[in-house]
């Protein structure tokens, strides 16, 4: 029936009656309302759906029948059929019937209606159902951060997500909408040669076809123009919906991760400090090399600043800092395109050069020590440094990185025992003496222990009255393979090695112990005691100090500590202060080896000393050739450790002539081979005691001239 088309009233009487015996019978509900919207006739669907019987309608009105009815859309809608002489669709909710209700009203002749209406209940439940899952459906595709798409089968875009409309392509366009082709984009700049677009394709065809359940991507993507200049980075996932054939597809940021890893990835690989390679870096980088070259011309430099632990020691740690980035810009500078320059901790530099045998990592050390040639401007200050250099180049021997980085360190050591600012070839001479140096330093910590440390006593004489005052205590370490070994040979091996102040504390109480026996003996003997800049500079030598005397009872003044003037010049300050520390309880403080170190008058001025011991080679006369004669040098100290208040001691004394010439100069002491060579304690023992019973003195017998 047409919208525009009159229905018949009860007043058209056959067509009436003919038009509403065919209504009586339909399935939708059918009532007829005069123009006072009395019903006038209603079909049995009408009656079931309203819950009334047509006697029970028929005279009244809609609004008298229905009163929840009066002011909804159905009134307005009644009025309208009429106005407009055309068909009007309503939906309302009868909240007596508690139902939706859904018809159509069409105007009959003058005001009369006729109303078709139905039982729309369950459809509208449904339909709202669906409207709502649809709207959660939005809401929660418009929540997620990632950029989402919903995908045909053949690639079109059904539906995006808020975020997707976002979304720009590298060259600034806007993410593709609703209506194109995903796929044909990515097949498109895949064409174009973007292996990721097709490793997209791929994947997006695998899911498609229900090859694999899903399918994921990490990619980079350019920035546009004038956006700046890092890549921003995002990880693409597409899985199937359902049993349909759609696939649904995410790209999510994942640059702040990316970004993170790769900045965790550089720090693992990177010195904090410098930005230079780390161990592990240089480690990787020599595995390279060597896997690239297999013709021996892989080498490696390992380079140690040369004093730098005084410079944190005396500027601070802070500037310490400074003065190695500043060394690690520097060297880089220095080092060839095709090097690689790390640093694997504290002043230690690496550089693997490649191409490169040892001739021409010598050349490289040269150019290396020349970084060094211009001062280091710190806090004010210039600091002249210089730096040890190994150099260990690639061959068969060197299979493995760890081969080259351990005989270029040794080299480098090798390199700082001979002298500041020396570089040093590897050779296997290195290698038997290094494992020689580890041999001993393994022994030498069991070595107090087991009974394997002996010390010899060597007199010291006081030259006025010609009595023996004292005594040096000299190390030395009973072997069991080597024999006796000298204190030159095993003594800077300890200081490597963390060994030394261990070692001088039992030193310490041995001596002190033996003062002691000496002491009950009726023996009066200062002795002495040599201390390494090591100990000197670990902070504990005045408590070991202390303790020894207070545990075995010394008196204070009995002991004397001796350190070389090369090692006091380390750190001036902080012997001062340790050395005034000790006076203060009334140790007596000696400098060794005095002549040696080229010290400054004023530092030696400046030190709480009582004795200084005059080198053994200036009191033979063997110094460099044009120095003055042994009575001019030994005049000179004498006197000026009278104008210092301080005692002078000739150490070395091989003759009678220079046991007198040290008597005619001044010195107060003298000790050597001439008057004694070191002595066991019970030796010595039996000495002073024969002296004391012969002569009521502490005197030596006279001594052999040396051979």
């Amino acid at each position: 029936m047409n919208s525009q088309d009159r229905l018949p009233s009860a007043s058209d009487g056959a067509w009436h009656t003919r038009v509403t015996e065919a209504l009586a019978s339909i399935s939708d509900a059918v009532y007829f309302l005069d123009a006072d919207d009395r019903f006038t006739w209603v079909n049995s669907a009408a009656e079931r759906l309203l819950s009334r019987p047509a006697a029970e309608l028929v005279g009244r009105t809609v609004w008298d029948v229905f009163p929840d009815l009066r002011g909804t859309d159905l009134g307005r809608v009644y009025r309208m059929a009429r106005e407009r002489r055309a068909m009007q669709e309503v939906e309302l909710f009868s909240a007596p019937l508690d139902r939706w209700l859904g018809g159509w009203v069409h105007p009959g002749r003058g005001d009369d209606l006729v109303v078709f209406f139905r039982d729309v209940h369950e459809r509208r439940a449904l339909d709202e159902e669906r409207a709502a899952e649809s709207s959660l459906f939005r809401a929660v595709l418009n929540a997620l951060p990632a950029r989402t798409a919903i995908l045909d089968p053949d690639g079109t875009i059904l539906t995006t997500n808020a975020a997707w409309a976002e979304g720009v392509v590298s060259d600034g366009r806007p993410f593709a909408g609703a209506g194109a082709n995903y796929l044909d984009a990515c097949a498109a700049a895949a064409a174009a040669g973007d292996r990721d677009a097709r490793a997209a394709v791929d994947g997006l065809e695998a899911v498609f076809a229900r090859r694999v359940p899903s399918f994921s991507l990490d990619y980079a993507s350019s920035p546009p123009a004038g956006r700046g200049s890092e890549p921003s980075w995002w990880h693409l996932q597409a899985f199937p919906v359902d049993d349909r054939p759609r696939v649904v597809v995410t790209h999510t940021d994942i640059t702040d991760r990316v970004t993170a890893e790769q900045r965790a990835a550089w720090q693992a690989r990177h010195d904090h400090l410098t930005s230079l390679p780390n161990r592990a870096a240089l480690y990787e980088a020599i595995a390279e090399a060597l896997a690239e070259d297999d013709s021996g011309r892989v080498t490696v430099l390992y380079m140690d600043v040369d004093g730098f632990k005084q410079v944190n020691d005396s500027l601070g740690h802070s500037s310490g800092d400074l003065l190695l980035r500043e060394l690690a810009s520097r060297l880089a500078h220095r080092t060839r395109p095709t090097d690689v320059v790390g640093r694997l901790g504290g002043d230690e530099f690496v550089v693997v050069a490649h191409d490169c045998d040892a001739v021409g990592g010598e050349a490289l050390a040269r150019r290396f020590h020349g970084v060094f040639d211009e001062p280091f401007e710190l806090a004010g200050t210039r600091l002249p440094l210089t730096v040890s250099i190994g150099i260990a180049a690639s061959d068969p021997a060197h299979a493995e990185p760890e081969d080259l980085l351990r005989d270029a360190d040794a080299a480098m050591y090798a390199a700082k025992v001979s002298g500041p600012n020396q570089h040093q070839i590897f050779t296997p001479a290195l290698r038997t003496e290094l494992d020689d140096r580890w041999q001993i330093a393994s022994r030498l910590r069991d070595a107090a222990s087991i009974g394997e440390f002996v010390v010899h006593w060597q007199p010291v004489v006081h030259l006025p009255s010609g009595e023996v005052t004292g005594c040096e205590a000299l190390l030395r370490w009973n072997h069991p393979q080597r024999g006796l070994v000298h204190p030159a040979d095993f003594i800077p091996v300890a200081e490597e090695n963390g060994l030394i102040v261990p070692i001088t504390r039992w030193l310490l109480q041995t001596t002190v112990a033996q003062g002691v026996v000496w002491a009950r003996q009726g023996l009066e003997l200062a002795i002495a005691v040599n201390i390494s800049a090591v100990h000197l500079a670990s902070g504990t030598l005045v408590d070991d100090v202390l303790g020894a005397v207070a545990d075995s009872g010394l008196p204070a003044g009995r002991l004397m500590i001796e350190l070389t003037e090369t090692s006091v010049a380390r750190d001036p300050e902080q012997a001062t202060e340790q050395f005034a520390t000790l006076r203060e309880h009334g140790i007596r403080i000696a400098i060794d080896d005095f002549g040696t170190g080229y010290s400054s008058l004023s530092a030696v001025a400046s030190l709480p000393v009582d004795v200084l011991k005059v080198d053994r080679a200036l009191v033979a006369g063997s110094g460099p050739k044009g120095t003055a004669a042994p009575e001019a040098i030994l005049g000179a100290v004498a006197a000026l450790g009278a104008a210092l208040d301080m005692q002078v001691l000739a150490e070395g004394v091989e003759t009678r002539e220079q046991v007198e010439l040290a008597r005619r100069v001044g010195c107060t002491y003298a000790q050597g081979f001439h008057l004694s060579p070191p002595l066991a304690a019970d030796e010595l023992t039996a000495l002073l005691e024969e002296g004391l019973r012969r002569t009521g003195k502490q005197l030596l017998p006279r001594g052999p001239e040396p051979t």
